[in-house]
Formats: C-alpha cells, structure tokens, sequence
C-alpha cells in the first residue's frame, strides 16, 4: 500500500460538527437548568464525599493544612512589567500561581472535611484574587487595548491563566457560596460578579481575541490548544453562574460556533501538530468541553460516535515511545507525564480499548497520587477516575506503523527501533522550521533527538522568534543546503510525500522547505527501517552551488569518529554506529552547551551536534546514512 499526500497537511476542512447539532432555540429547553447536571455530591452531603473521595480524603486535608497559615503573596506592580523590560514571564506569574494553588488545596480540602475549618482561608485567598486589576499573568496582559504589561482596569484579558483562574472561583462559588455568606454576607454576590464583568460579558461582547477563531476562514490563521483550553474554562464559568436559560444558551451556543473552528483545523487524522505536552491542554480540553456540554444537555449533544474525535485521543497513546519518552516535534518536551486520568476519561467516552489499557499501563508504570491542580474540573474528575482506571487490563503495544496522513507524522517502529518523522509545513501551532526532520529511539530510549524548547520569554512569540537556535533547522536532523536554513512561513513546505507500510518508508521532497536562494530543484528525503538499521537516502538536484551541503543530526550522548565513514555514539549506554560515504562527506563533532532549565531537566547539561560536510558542491547526487544498534561485548 503506497499512500501519495502533497497538500494536505494544510488542510482545513468546514465541518462545523457541533453547530450541525443543534441551534440556540432548541438549546434553550436542552440545558439542563440550575446546575442539576453535576455529578458530585453536594457541599453537605458528607457520605457522598467520603465515598467521592475514598482514601484521597486525607490527602486532601492533609493539603490544605498546609495552608492554613499561608501568607498571601502581593503580585507588585514591577512584577507585572518585568514582562516588558526583559520578557521574564514567570517574575509574575510564579507568584500568581503559588496563591492559585493554597487556593484549591484549601478548597479541596473544605470538600474533604465539611467543618469550615478552611473557609477563612478560602475567604482571604479568594478576597485577594478579586481585588485584583487583572486574572491574566503578564505574559497575556500585554493583548489588552492598552497594551503593555502593567494591568489596566476594566481593560479585561480572556486568556488561558485568567479563564482557568474564574473557571475554578466558579466551582468554589457553586459548592461554598452558601458558606461564605454565613461569614461574610454578600462575598458570593461579590465574585458572582467578579466573575460576570471579568468574563462572561466580554466574552459575550467582544470577538478582538485571536483564540476565539471567529474570522479562522480556510488557510487563514491557525487555531490551537489556546482555543478549547479557554472555551472549555468559559463554558464551566456559564453552566455554574447563569441561570437564565435563553442567556446560557447563546452562551453556549457561542462556545460551539468557536469550538468548531478547532475541530475545522485538526486534521482528520487527529495528530497533534503542537506534540505530546501540548494534548492534554488540546484535544484534552476538547475532550473536557465535549464532557461538560454533553453532560450539560443529558447526552443530547455528543461527538463522541465521530471518527476524528477518537483519532485525536488515541493519538497519544500512539505518540508515547515508552520510560516516559514521547515523540517531541515543534515546543513540545521529550519527556512527559501523561496524565492517565484524562487519558482513561477519554477513552471511556469514545470507546477506545487502546487508551483504556494505556491509561492502566501509565498508571502501573509511572504511578503518582492524584494531585490538586489550578484546573478544578480535572482535578474533581482524577478523584472520579482514579479507581477506575485500575479495572483496565495495562498495555501498551509497539505499533509498527502509524501514519498521518494530513498533519504528514510517520512513526515507524520495530522490537529494537522507534523512528518518528515528519514533513508538514513551517507554519504550524509553536513551530520549528524543521520539515523533514527524524527522532530515532533505541530500546525506547532517544539517540537521535529533537532538542525542544527553552523556557518561555517575551522572544519566544515575537517577531524574533526564529533567532533563537533551537527554533533552527541547523539544530534539527536535517541538511543545509547551499549554505541555506529553511526558513518560517505557510509556503515554506514539503511535497511529494509518500509513505509506504510494507516496505517501512517514509519519504517526501523538502526543497520547499528552503527559500528560493538556495537553488534546490529536489531534495527527496526517504527514511527506510529495517530490524536494527535505520537508512537515511538524500536524492538531490541544484541550480549552480556554491556552497557544500552540511547534514545535521542532534545526539543524546558521546560520539567519537571510530574511522573515516563511522561515528560510534554511546547514548546512555545504547551504542550506536552512524556510517556515511567519506568520499562524498567529511565529519565533526561539536559539544552543545544546555543551559536552560526547561531544557537541562531532560537532557541535562550537553547535546552533541554531528555535521557532515560535502567535499565538493556537486548539482546532483545522493548521500546515504545509516544508523545502526549494535551491541558490543
């Protein structure tokens, strides 16, 4: 079987799934009213959360003691300009963040116990964040109309920190209001509308936010995880404080219009193109918002049946190479904690016997506690799963060939090697300009890599974004050529792409990939596995070179050239022999200093960086690499 893909990877496609479900009007009688469609017990209903939370009981009062002489932190007016004097974003945001968390430890601790011993602490915590000029950390401040990092009032910023902040004031307010009054009467009636002027009317009034989708039209824009993260967060806001039926309906109905400009972007093969440590906050927080509304309507409304939803979530299983490691192109990490508990959740509802016996698989392989999140809605969720979960038999099976065809990912894997490649486009959702590039994991541990991304700044999302190394296509596995990088843009992309499952072969041009200066006439790129043996072969045809052509390959340990034509590499102990023709090619070796922390936590202190430069600048010919286990006594 060959499959044959050129354009697609660029594919939008209007389905507009939930719009076709329904309108306001019948929306309107479908809601459930008065939040009668949450599951848990009521703040009272001290058996139910004894039941509800089990053994997790303790910890969450164990939690919350912690905090119960918790000194609220201020977020200082320099803290927020930080952001427009250095790109720091985490100056703010860190401590935002640690009064989020004694928050909801506080607040599920009160669940868990129900004596009131936590509500003043919640007061005082809840208090503050009110008085607050945004919820938004610095780092989204800066899309309100004044612009600038310093928080400007009544300027309000729907972002992912500031809706998942009143998605969970809007939890605490439906289980606690009543509480709260008791102490301090109309502290409810304060963060009710707190949350309404903050959120539900600008979300109701104002379409200037660029997550939103609404003007998302075919090849215009792209659409990300920021969309079903904020839509998601929103939707909770609304089904917990609006009771006015015809007003929670075009509330809701507003969400699906702009959910369904996410939905129009993935592709129908369900990859996500920003990578594993994006998902859950992707095709995850659709997964929350397609739960919340079905649950919100009594099951009238679900996607759940539709092919594309169910490809979305078992692309992670599919994605997960094994000891924690994952396929990482574009910002995402190489290694990641995959939360099984969404994992188990999704694959409930779509009925996915692959991400139910994975989910068990992550939780017997790299078990850990539940534990207390910013997100209410998960963390209330992990409670309900938690015990779930273990009624799945584990399993993770080696698949040997997966294939996107639209996103343009192909993961090829045998009992030794797992080769993850992609041609794609230089435009997508956090992009690297890295068509045509290869990870290569050996007994489930990585060798040939991609390196990621650094902490967040102000830089990364600028104009100046692709200054920065790791951005680069000369720090992914790939050639320059003619002394040309690829460059970033929508055009920038790969053709030709075929990919063949009997015969382990992925291949496609990359010469679009490169501006028109390089003088590429082809550059086919095929990756063929065999059992311990990867095969790199390069086919190319230039328009007068003056430069020769380099290849790259970013490594995860030592390499030493053994003889001219061979580089032996000793990654964590796997060895592996890299040989290449050095008549045509000639070798070395550099040392890459990590020193971001983002970076260090996976790889530590160094990457080395392999080159092999031509010996000449040939019009046309061919390279061939291989990459080879072996084992040495």
């Amino acid at each position: 079987m060959l499959l044959l893909i050129t354009l697609s990877a660029e594919a939008y496609q209007e389905r507009n799934l939930l719009q076709k479900q329904t309108n306001v009007q019948p929306l309107t009688e479908w809601l459930v009213p008065n939040q009668k469609w949450i599951p848990y017990p009521d703040y009272n209903n001290r058996e139910g959360w004894a039941s509800f939370l089990g053994d997790n009981a303790a910890y969450c009062i164990e939690q919350g003691e912690k905090y119960l002489s918790y000194q609220w932190q201020l977020v200082k007016a320099t803290d927020y300009l930080e952001y427009t004097r250095t790109g720091n974003r985490n100056q703010m945001a860190d401590i935002y963040n640690a009064n989020i968390y004694a928050i909801t430890s506080l607040f599920m601790a009160e669940l868990a116990e129900g004596k009131g011993r936590f509500v003043d602490g919640l007061l005082n915590g809840v208090f503050q964040i009110c008085e607050m000029t945004s919820w938004a950390i610095s780092a989204h401040v800066v899309s309100q109309r004044a612009g600038g990092s310093f928080p400007v009032k009544n300027d309000h910023v729907l972002a992912l920190v500031s809706t998942d902040v009143a998605a969970t004031l809007s939890w605490i307010h439906y289980f606690l209001h009543e509480e709260f009054d008791k102490v301090a009467p109309h502290f409810s009636e304060r963060l009710r509308e707190e949350i309404r002027e903050r959120i539900l009317i600008p979300y109701m009034k104002e379409d200037r936010f660029w997550w939103m989708a609404f003007d998302v039209d075919g090849d215009k824009g792209f659409v990300n995880n920021w969309n079903t993260w904020c839509n998601s967060n929103i939707l909770q806001c609304f089904l917990l404080l609006e009771n006015d039926r015809e007003k929670l309906a075009k509330a809701v109905y507003r969400s699906m219009v702009s959910v369904d400009k996410y939905i129009n972007y993935t592709k129908s093969d369900g990859a996500c193109e920003e990578g594993p440590s994006y998902w859950g906050h992707s095709a995850g927080k659709l997964f929350d918002y397609l739960h919340l509304i079905y649950n919100a309507t009594n099951g009238k409304i679900s996607l759940f049946s539709n092919p594309i939803i169910k490809n979305m979530g078992e692309y992670i299983s599919r994605s997960y190479v094994g000891n924690g490691w994952v396929v990482n192109f574009a910002d995402a990490s190489a290694r990641e904690q995959l939360d099984y508990h969404l994992i188990a959740r999704y694959g409930d509802k779509v009925d996915s016997k692959e991400l139910k016996e994975f989910s068990a698989y992550l939780k017997k392989q790299h078990y850990r506690p539940v534990t207390i999140e910013r997100d209410m809605l998960r963390t209330l969720e992990s409670f309900r799963y938690d015990r779930e979960i273990d009624s799945y038999p584990p399993a993770h099976p080696h698949i040997p060939y997966t294939y996107y065809p639209e996103t343009q990912f192909c993961y090829l894997a045998n009992k030794t090697l797992f080769l993850a490649a992609k041609a794609g486009y230089n435009d997508e959702s956090h992009n690297h300009n890295d068509v045509g590039t290869f990870n290569l994991y050996v007994n489930n541990q990585p060798v040939i890599v991609d390196i990621g991304v650094e902490t967040y700044t102000g830089k990364t999302f600028s104009k100046d974004r692709y200054t920065i190394w790791t951005m680069q296509s000369d720090y992914h596995n790939l050639p320059q050529i003619n002394g040309q990088q690829q460059e970033y843009g929508r055009a920038y992309k790969a053709r030709q792409v075929e990919a063949n499952p009997d015969k382990k072969t992925f291949s496609m041009d990359i010469a679009g990939a490169y501006p028109p200066k390089a003088g590429i006439e082809k550059w086919q790129r095929t990756y063929r596995l065999a059992a311990n043996t990867l095969h790199i072969e390069d086919d190319f045809q230039l328009d007068n070179p003056s430069v020769p052509n380099r290849q790259h390959f970013i490594v995860w340990g030592d390499a030493k050239i053994i003889q001219p034509g061979t580089i032996r590499i000793n990654s964590n102990n796997e060895i592996v022999e890299l040989t290449y023709n050095p008549l045509q090619l000639n070798a070395t070796i550099e040392t890459l200093e990590v020193k971001d922390p983002r970076l260090t936590r996976v790889w530590g202190n160094e990457l080395t960086r392999i080159i092999l430069e031509a010996s000449d600048t040939q019009a046309q010919g061919i390279y061939k690499t291989t990459i080879k286990s072996i084992r040495i006594k």
